[in-house]
Parts: C-alpha cells; sequence; structure tokens
C-alpha cells in the first residue's frame, strides 16, 4: 500500500531546502542547495527545485509521494500560483506554478514560506491549540502570516502578512521592497549584521572582541555568528540581538492592535538566539502595547519547528489541497 507523502520545497534569500514529509510530520528524506543569485534568470530557481524534487523522488517508492509544496519568499498571489514579487529572488510575476507543472508530474501548490511555516506550527508545533495566531518569520528578511479559527489568511489578492514591509520608520533605512524605515530593516538577520557592520566600521573600541573573533575580517561577519558570540558571552553581540529584540517587540505591539492574537510564534534563523532576542522583545512589547495594563497580552513564544516549518509546511499544505 502506497503511503501519503508529500514534498516541501523552502525557498529562501540564501537556501533551497526540501524533505520529503509524512503526514505526522516528520521529514523522512531532505535535501538542500544554496539559492541561485538573484540577479539570474527566474529560470535557474526553477532549475533548482526541479533538482530537489527529482532528487527527492529517488528516495521514496514510486506513487508514495502525492503532492509537491512550494514555499516562496514573496508575494504570492491569490492563485497560489504566481510568485508577484520577490524582494530577494528574482521573480516578478513569475507563473511559477505553471513553469514547474511543465517539468514535475504532481499535483504542485505555491503559497508564501511564511504561510507555509506558520502552517506548520499550528498543525504540528508551538502554535496547536490556538484560534488566532501570529507567526512572524525573522531571516534575511521578516515574514509573517495570521492564522484565525484554522484558517491562513491570505488577504483578497493572496498578499497578507507582508508583515515585515510594514513602515516603522519614515524616511529611514532603504528596504528591497523599495520604500524606507521597513520593520524588516530593523529588525531581521540582515539589520543585525549591518548594526555589527557600522560599529565595525566607526572603529568603536566595544566591538574589539567581537572583531577579534573575526580575526579582523568583517567579511565573516554573520546573524548565526553573532548569535554564537552572544552566547559565549559577548557582550555586543548581546547588545545588537537586544537592539534587534526591542524593534521586534515594537512591531508585534503594532500588529497586536490590528490583529488582537492570544500567541505570536517567533520562528526564522534569527530566532536561534532564543531568549536573548525574544526576552527584550517581550519587555517592548509590553511597553508599546495599547491600553497596556486594561488587556489581556499575547504570549510570544519561539517556534519549535525550527529552519525545517518552511518545508514541512508547504508539504502539508500541498497534501491537504490534493
Amino acid at each position: 500500500m502506497s503511503r501519503r507523502l508529500a514534498i516541501g520545497i523552502d525557498i529562501g534569500g540564501t537556501k533551497v531546502a526540501g524533505g520529503v514529509v509524512d503526514e505526522s510530520g516528520v521529514i523522512v528524506h531532505r535535501t538542500r542547495r544554496d539559492t541561485p543569485h538573484r540577479s539570474t534568470s527566474p529560470s535557474v530557481v526553477e532549475d533548482t527545485i526541479v533538482e530537489s524534487v527529482e532528487e527527492l523522488l529517488c528516495q521514496v517508492e514510486p506513487g508514495d509521494v502525492v503532492a509537491v509544496g512550494i514555499g516562496a519568499a514573496g508575494f504570492v498571489a491569490e492563485d497560489r500560483a504566481t510568485v508577484v514579487f520577490a524582494p530577494h529572488l528574482s521573480w516578478r510575476n513569475e507563473p511559477l506554478r505553471e513553469a514547474l507543472s511543465q517539468r514535475i508530474d504532481l499535483p504542485i501548490t505555491v503559497d508564501n514560506d511564511a504561510n507555509a511555516a506558520a502552517w506548520a506550527e499550528a498543525t504540528f508545533g508551538a502554535a496547536r491549540g490556538e484560534s488566532h495566531v501570529v507567526v512572524i518569520t525573522l531571516g534575511t528578511g521578516i515574514g509573517g502570516a495570521l492564522i484565525i479559527d484554522g484558517k491562513v489568511q491570505r488577504g483578497r489578492y493572496g498578499i497578507a502578512g507582508e508583515f515585515g514591509h510594514m513602515q516603522i520608520m519614515p524616511g529611514g533605512v532603504r528596504c528591497e521592497c523599495g520604500n524606507r524605515g521597513c520593520w524588516e530593516q530593523y529588525a531581521s538577520g540582515n539589520a543585525l549584521v549591518r548594526e555589527a557592520r557600522a560599529m565595525i566600521e566607526a572603529g568603536s573600541p566595544v566591538v574589539a572582541d567581537l572583531l577579534s573573533r573575526l580575526r579582523g575580517d568583517a567579511n565573516g561577519l554573520t546573524g548565526p555568528f553573532i548569535t554564537e558570540a552572544a552566547r559565549e558571552g559577548d557582550a555586543t553581540a548581546r547588545e545588537l540581538l537586544a537592539d534587534i529584540g526591542e524593534w521586534l517587540g515594537v512591531g508585534l505591539a503594532n500588529l497586536a492592535s490590528a490583529f488582537d492574537p492570544g500567541l505570536f510564534v517567533i520562528g526564522g534563523g534569527v530566532s536561534a538566539a532564543d531568549e536573548m532576542l525574544i526576552g527584550p522583545a517581550r519587555e517592548a512589547f509590553r511597553r508599546q502595547l495599547p491600553g497596556r495594563g486594561y488587556r489581556p497580552e499575547a504570549r510570544i513564544v519561539r517556534a519549535v519547528l525550527g529552519s525545517d516549518a518552511g518545508l514541512i509546511g508547504a508539504a502539508e499544505l500541498a497534501r491537504a489541497g490534493h
């Protein structure tokens, strides 16, 4: 008897992660490739997706996989087939499902990567049992998703949940979406690294220990490097994470005003900093929350599925659609 497996592909700004996922949300086979540079043709990214799917299909029995789900880091239209705009990729009104369907002989579902991650956390992870959830994914940028009464809320045009592009600083840092002062320019992995590099370039003595860890080469500075330094007690790294966390809390307070969720789930690579990030976020959230002291406060927790959430959710959405 064949199994009802599904393949999930999570396309981010730096990596394309794929996996074969069973009905319990367990990844039974996986693959990973670097995301082709965004300046190249969209077909290069599609080649990478097809290669990943083909590799995974070779790991299972014929007929066991019933569908393929794609979680894309971009604005996905209401048809759940077209990537309207991807700030960190080369897709512009890209008919992704159609292009892939010509090369993959399985039903294909396309969704925003944060929607996919949120669905995974709601089905198998930190948001199980909660009716009103906002999921925030902190990575290269900021993704987001809203789940109400067991349904992903995609909006009229399919683009709901792009919270990273809320403007929180008029005239602020330029964002790849074209605007200035977007939330993701202050509370993402890119923001973390940018602020650390700014301190190094300014010659600040407080960053000397961090720079020594890099052996004087600031090109090696990454979000995971800063998080690891913070875990090992580097004061500047901890300060940088606290700053990012404070901006995170400000944005969450805005979202609480708009959606009044019972739970915020914080995922994505930057969430690996855990309480060094989420602790300051909770404090800022409480300070900024309108009506504070007179209203219930949403809980703020870290996602439990980690970097696998996107591919697990993409697979589960595809299986449910099939």
